[in-house]
């Protein structure tokens, strides 16, 4: 199984979190993308601030491999209107896939108005511009009946207002990976959480984050029908390594 062809390389620590500095953590995500570019990854997905640079340096290298970037990330209760202002500067930038963190705050207070609101807005800003979406339901944070009707909530709101040939642009994703969880509870993909997102989404595409820390794992992600895996140690997975790091 070619497991590179499914996978997102992922660096979203920002110079905060990593203790860097903006010029050092621009050079993790040319090493990122350069990798991606030797061994056939997918995608690399980054923060925005650093969109712009790396899809310079993708098409210098004429490579095709996809700039994906994070929006609202990581608690995903920015306002729809921040959202919309943050993915259009990501795609002016060169991103060709957007993760938005979804409100998963109000979907848990009963708000699903707001929920289905920048769900529907941030699409369509996507798909007028020929990119792909993803929906980050962050499964941490739900219960399984929960994951089941926000994924189902999700594939209703996209078939409702979508034509069918967008569908497929159109994901639901596990986790951040920056979820902060309790006894030793898992804070990204598990086999259990991605089996009911892909039981309730409908024609969505689902991608797995965090958590597949074996090229076993990812094959058995892949045969369960994910459509993409987000990792951290992308370059171990397809070299037959284990994850050294958590997501």
């Amino acid at each position: 199984m070619n497991i590179a062809q499914y996978l997102d390389s992922t660096y979203l620590k920002t110079p905060a979190q990593s203790g860097l500095s903006n010029e050092e953590t621009l050079q993790k995500d040319i090493e990122l993308t350069q990798e991606a570019i030797d061994n056939g990854i997918f995608a690399v997905m980054i923060r925005p601030d650093y969109v712009s640079e790396i899809k310079k340096y993708i098409q210098e290298k004429n490579s095709n491999v996809v700039v994906g970037t994070v929006i609202g990330f990581h608690e995903g209760t920015y306002s729809v209107d921040e959202k919309l202002t943050e993915a259009t500067k990501a795609i002016a930038d060169g991103a060709d896939e957007l993760d938005f963190v979804i409100n998963y705050n109000s979907y848990l207070k009963g708000d699903l108005n707001v929920v289905k609101e920048e769900f529907v807005k941030c699409t369509q800003l996507c798909l007028q511009h020929h990119k792909i979406a993803k929906w980050i339901i962050e499964i941490a944070a739900l219960t399984d009946e929960q994951i089941a009707d926000l994924t189902k909530n999700i594939s209703n709101w996209a078939e409702e207002n979508f034509s069918e040939n967008d569908l497929s642009n159109i994901f639901v994703k596990s986790s951040t990976g920056f979820y902060e969880t309790t006894g030793g509870k898992p804070n990204g993909a598990t086999f259990e959480g991605i089996k009911i997102m892909l039981d309730n989404a409908g024609k969505l595409p689902v991608k797995a984050a965090g958590g597949v820390r074996t090229p076993e794992d990812a094959e058995k992600m892949i045969s369960l029908g994910v459509k993409r895996i987000g990792t951290s140690s992308a370059l171990g997975l397809i070299k037959n390594q284990s994850a050294s790091e958590g997501y």
